[in-house]
């Protein structure tokens, strides 16, 4: 257990020298912009830390219970992308912390192990799979909608760098869409030939 703690850990250096030295000395600028705006999304708010300064702008302004649907004053020309990788603050605004809980529960339910609504049940699919290559595809697939609404709503509340991660199910895009409701009609095939309770 050691070595691979061991192995893991120079990975991770590894990729952070990755990031913080080759990346700016090959001239990927962007990338140390979107370490600034992390870490400081106030450092220059007209120019480069812009979009982020702007979200957090636009969570908080939502208060408890929101603006009320439809009412976002963010979304019109001050929060860029709003239709696509930034479309959370613009819910976290308009249904406020409440809303926000909710999407967040929404996408946690359809993760989740234990719950009995069809869908929601998908590392209980994957674990009660009647083959191997089932189990995988189930598990890879919601592990990869659980990833990606993870990192979306990290890099919205300015916990993670910026990536351009849509939201999925919520975001603009309808080959994106199409491709995450294929996946769920994948998931539910495999909940219908295994052997669940």
């Amino acid at each position: 257990k050691g070595s691979h703690l061991l192995l893991i850990g120079m990975g991770v250096l590894i990729l952070g020298i990755i990031i913080l030295v080759v990346f700016p000395a090959l001239g990927f600028d962007y990338v140390n912009t979107r370490l600034m705006s992390w870490q400081d999304p106030e450092a220059d708010i007209q120019g480069k830390t812009y979009q982020t300064y702007q979200s957090l702008v636009t969570i908080g302004s939502g208060g408890l219970f929101g603006q009320g649907l439809g009412n976002s004053r963010q979304k019109y020309s001050y929060l860029p992308v709003t239709e696509n990788d930034f479309i959370f603050p613009v819910i976290c605004e308009e249904l406020g912390f409440v809303g926000a809980v909710l999407v967040i529960l929404l996408f946690a339910v359809l993760i989740w192990r234990r719950f009995v609504i069809l869908i929601v049940r998908g590392f209980y699919i994957a674990s009660n799979a009647p083959d191997k290559f089932g189990m995988l595809l189930c598990a890879g697939i919601v592990i990869q909608l659980g990833v990606q609404a993870f990192l979306n709503i990290a890099v919205t509340t300015n916990a993670i760098p910026n990536t351009g991660v849509s939201l999925p199910f919520i975001s603009y895009g309808g080959t994106a869409l199409i491709m995450q409701l294929g996946e769920v009609g994948i998931v539910l095939n495999i909940s219908r030939k295994a052997a669940l309770e």
